[in-house]
């Protein structure tokens, strides 16, 4: 794991003469541009700035990104079985129980669990949640089940809280006119939406969350000042990897790989204070979701 500040020193001799192989995917574009459609997630997250970068990143190549705006992991599950994306940003825990999760290009960053209330409101503690109205993510995004995790590692249920699904923008406006008491969002940090309001500390869940729900779960700091004026604070990450669909071309799925390897400083959003894993020792650490061939072949040949 590489944190923003130490990542790929030197990482420019890497990509000196490195060419991008083209592969076929569902789409062409014209001039003969492989197309590849990524889910990404919503305007002014992480997930949306990411793929925005890629996209970047692939231009003057024979590989084109087309980024499309989601309401985040669970839907952009659904948008690749249906074939309507060829490529998708998720959070790991959202595939833990597929049967048939799809293959994986690379774990590509820590998202940060990130519990937000008024800045001058009553709440300070996990605890003071009960008959609370909490957002807990738009309907579609990862947020959506890590949160209800969350609840009962709290030793919270549905029952216990107020619970609705809005986009991040509509939650952060219900909740600084008082319709919400808190929101839960998994992003980078800092994400500019949340500059206004104030994070709980989650740091006493982290174990309960591993104990109850598995390894998926990390205790990560969030720095002193990575909001205005706020203290360091303790919470949870979970892993994101960039997946694709199982048919997609050996070809393809190598060219986005390299992509990864041989851009990784061109591919740090702002909401990017926290841990990266944007090399190739880091990018091959998917856990139970296997790497698509194409991608292994790429690993292979830089590392062995």
């Amino acid at each position: 794991m590489i944190t923003r500040r130490e990542l790929f020193r030197g990482a420019a001799a890497l990509t000196a003469g490195l060419a991008l192989p083209v592969g076929l995917t569902s789409c062409s574009g014209g001039g003969g541009d492989t197309i590849v459609r990524l889910a990404a997630g919503e305007v002014g997250g992480f997930y949306h700035a990411f793929a925005q970068l890629l996209s970047r990143a692939a231009a003057g190549s024979d590989l084109r990104i087309d980024p499309i705006v989601t309401a985040g992991s669970v839907d952009n599950l659904a948008l690749l079985a249906r074939g309507d994306a060829d490529a998708a940003l998720v959070l790991a825990d959202s595939m833990e129980d597929s049967p048939d999760p799809p293959p994986a290009i690379g774990r590509v960053y820590e998202n940060y669990l990130q519990l937000a209330v008024a800045a001058t409101g009553p709440i300070h503690t996990v605890a003071d949640l009960r008959g609370a109205r909490i957002n807990l993510g738009a309907a579609g995004s990862g947020a959506t089940h890590t949160g209800e995790k969350l609840l009962y590692a709290a030793d919270l249920t549905p029952a216990d809280v107020t619970l609705t699904h809005l986009p991040l923008r509509e939650a952060v406006a219900a909740l600084t006119e008082g319709r919400l008491d808190a929101l839960l969002w998994a992003g980078g940090v800092p994400t500019a939406a949340l500059a206004s309001l104030r994070l709980l500390d989650l740091g006493s869940l982290a174990q309960p969350m591993r104990d109850r729900f598995g390894y998926l779960y990390d205790p990560v700091l969030i720095p002193a000042d990575t909001y205005p004026n706020t203290p360091a604070l303790h919470t949870i990450g979970v892993a994101n990897l960039l997946v694709v669909a199982p048919a997609l071309a050996d070809e393809t799925a190598a060219a986005l790989t390299e992509v990864l390897l041989t851009h990784p400083d061109a591919l740090v959003p702002a909401e990017a204070a926290g841990t990266q894993f944007l090399d190739a020792r880091s990018l091959i650490g998917t856990g139970t979701v296997p790497l698509h061939p194409g991608a292994a072949e790429i690993y292979r040949r830089w590392h062995g």
